[in-house]
């Protein structure tokens, strides 16, 4: 006799082996129907396996973040399935879960084409109508190789190959397919029904590009239809954002072959960098940060000291001179700490928050490069915090209130923290990893905040914290960091004098409120749809002329607004004044200033507001002063006109 707790505390007894779905169908034949998996002491497992021991079980369900997850690896193996009915040729690789889905690598002579993945997705409904059951064996290592081998997958079996022969093989089979996998699966095909292709790409065997070339088809699966309509709804609404699109659209950037991953500024786009950098500079003073500005390009054996040589090498861009071999930075933390280095320090200099708009390059793949949002060439808002380690905590709490004040001022309420620890390949001892690593849960613990653990995802020098922010299509993006560094200062020869006048390692926070300045761009410019808040706006105002009469006015108009600090423009062409209405709205200008001759009469303007709104008849102070109540009530006491 043994006994099954489930969570709510709930107990079963059993006399003889029973199945996670036994359990299931015990408790109710809605939970039988239900489950997909569930989770045995802490291990997620599959439906069919059997329990023989006391036990702790909670099933899992699609309304489970493991459920979901099930429910897009299963949709994987499906694909590979379908894939193999309609192309046997095609050689199966690998099939992960991803965010929102799923895709599935093929070695396939014959390129897939947009009608192909009809079919596909077609041949999956079929299979998972038929409701085959998913069924799973384990087998020796060489078994399985020699498996894969004798029906023609040879890539996957150089996967396993690749296992060691101490690790069971998992083999899972629905009708005449069998595929590897860790598992668990769900029970059968039936329980996947709301799917779709997405795209076919191209993508390498095994990411190298020495290898060969392979297709990969995405997917997307969900728990129901009304789950998969809202996604597709988002990708709708994701595209129409697209800050590429609305950097061509409103003229603020491009970017070319000549310089890949690299960006060119147009005059609006760069007066959008300028204002967020204005406001930057307004907040890191009034946090106590001195702005500095550290050298492009420094020599190797800096970059040996510092550790980065060794750990982050190939995304390092590097060239020579004189026989000397340079580095173009990646980062600024090195020319940070011997700017602290170049005076002697007391401990009565700490805190010293040294900041940098600091412009950095990394060789990503190309690849990889996405916009704004995945570059090779950018700027970092970036600040280290040379201080004692009794003044982590305060210094730790102090940037949690500056990053929260500065998202909320651009429009973010929903922020995640997560903090990331040790990865397998670092620096330092595992004690000087402890004390950092504790360091910031104190933090953030102080700061009343929740956060979630994420194990080995720390910088090679420290642990860090990670704020996500939150779009309006409900997208996360991580920004800032906060990570603690114990390392590149002994690393490098940081010391202060101590109160006792004996010489001490400072510890070392480096920071980033927006991370990269390129990519944060790209962001408001998608959650704000290109319709930028009136004080981040390129252009605040334009002032639009019915006829020719009203010229000189319109200048004057313009000159004064620019006098005041406010982006202004004119237009004086010969046009209707419904074009000319009709274009400025295509640019999401805040404000259309409408002058005819009455405007001119009177020393007003017939203010149009973004959104169609009439706002009618204005003087100048008032018009002024609404551009200046349009700004965030917190930022009342800042410059940025």
């Amino acid at each position: 006799m043994f006994s099954v707790r489930l969570l709510d505390g709930a107990v079963r007894h059993f006399d003889h082996p029973v199945s996670v779905a036994e359990v299931a169908a015990r408790i109710s034949p809605k939970l039988a129907k239900a489950a997909l998996a569930g989770k045995l002491d802490g291990a997620l497992v599959d439906t069919s396996t059997l329990i023989e021991r006391d036990a702790v079980l909670t099933l899992i369900t699609d309304q489970d973040k493991e459920g979901l997850e099930i429910i897009r690896h299963s949709s994987a193996h499906l694909l590979a399935c379908a894939v193999k009915e309609l192309y046997p040729e095609a050689q199966v690789t690998i099939g992960p879960v991803i965010e929102d889905g799923f895709y599935y690598d093929f070695a396939c002579a014959r390129p897939f084409t947009p009608e192909d993945l009809n079919a596909i997705e077609q041949r999956m409904r079929l299979l998972a109508q038929t409701d085959q059951p998913i069924s799973r064996r384990i087998v020796a290592r060489d078994e399985a190789v020699q498996y894969f081998k004798s029906i023609g997958e040879h890539y996957k079996a150089e996967i396993v190959a690749s296992i060691p022969s101490t690790e069971e093989i998992k083999l899972y089979s629905q009708g005449s397919f069998t595929d590897l996998c860790r598992g668990p699966h769900a029970p059968s095909t039936g329980r996947l029904k709301y799917f779709k292709l997405m795209k076919v790409a191209g993508a390498y065997w095994r990411g190298d590009a020495r290898n060969a070339q392979l297709q990969r088809i995405y997917g997307t699966a969900w728990p129901s239809q009304q789950a998969l309509d809202a996604y597709l709804h988002r990708l709708e609404e994701a595209d129409q954002r697209d800050h590429r699109k609305l950097g061509k659209q409103l003229d603020l950037f491009h970017l070319q072959e000549e310089a890949p991953g690299m960006v060119f500024w147009h005059p609006k786009g760069w007066a959008l960098w300028q204002q967020i950098e204005r406001y930057l500079r307004v907040r890191f003073d009034a946090s106590g940060y001195q702005e500095i500005h550290t050298p492009q390009v420094m020599d190797r054996l800096l970059w040996e000291r510092s550790g980065h040589w060794q750990n982050y090498r190939e995304q390092m861009f590097t060239t020579e001179s004189e026989k000397r071999d340079y580095a173009i930075k990646p980062m600024n933390c090195p020319g940070h700490v011997h700017v602290f280095n170049h005076t002697l320090r007391s401990y009565r200099d700490l805190p010293l928050r040294l900041a940098e708009f600091g412009a950095c390059h990394r060789n990503e793949p190309s690849g990889a490069l996405h916009g704004l949002m995945r570059v090779r060439g950018f700027v970092q808002d970036d600040a280290h915090i040379f201080c004692t380690e009794d003044q982590v905590i305060s210094e730790s709490i102090a940037f949690n209130t500056l990053a929260m004040q500065v998202y909320k001022d651009f429009g973010f309420e929903q922020i995640d923290i997560k903090l990331a620890l040790r990865p397998e390949l670092r620096a330092g001892t595992d004690e000087v990893w402890q004390r950092a690593e504790q360091g910031l849960r104190d933090a953030l613990s102080v700061c009343a905040l929740d956060w979630e653990e994420c194990s080995g995802e720390g910088a090679f020098y420290g642990p860090k914290v990670e704020y996500r922010i939150k779009d309006a299509l409900g997208r996360s993006w991580q920004c800032g960091t906060l990570q603690l560094d114990f390392v590149l200062p002994e690393r490098l020869g940081a010391e202060y004098v101590a109160e006792d006048n004996s010489r001490r390692r400072p510890v070392m926070l480096h920071r980033a409120v927006l991370g990269s300045m390129e990519r944060f761009t790209g962001i408001l410019l998608e959650h704000y749809a290109g319709a930028l808040p009136v004080w981040l706006a390129p252009v605040q105002a334009v002032v639009l002329t019915i006829s020719e009469r009203q010229i000189e006015y319109a200048r004057q108009i313009e000159q004064m607004l620019k006098k005041q600090g406010i982006r202004a423009e004119s237009d004086l062409r010969n046009e209707k004044i419904s074009y000319k209405i009709r274009a400025h709205t295509l640019q999401k200008i805040p404000y259309l200033l409408v002058v005819g001759e009455k405007e001119r009469a009177s020393q007003t303007v017939s203010v149009r507001a973004r959104g169609g709104l009439d706002c009618g008849a204005m003087s100048m102070d008032a018009l002024i002063e609404k551009l200046r109540d349009d700004r965030p009530i917190q930022l009342n006491e800042i410059p940025l006109f």
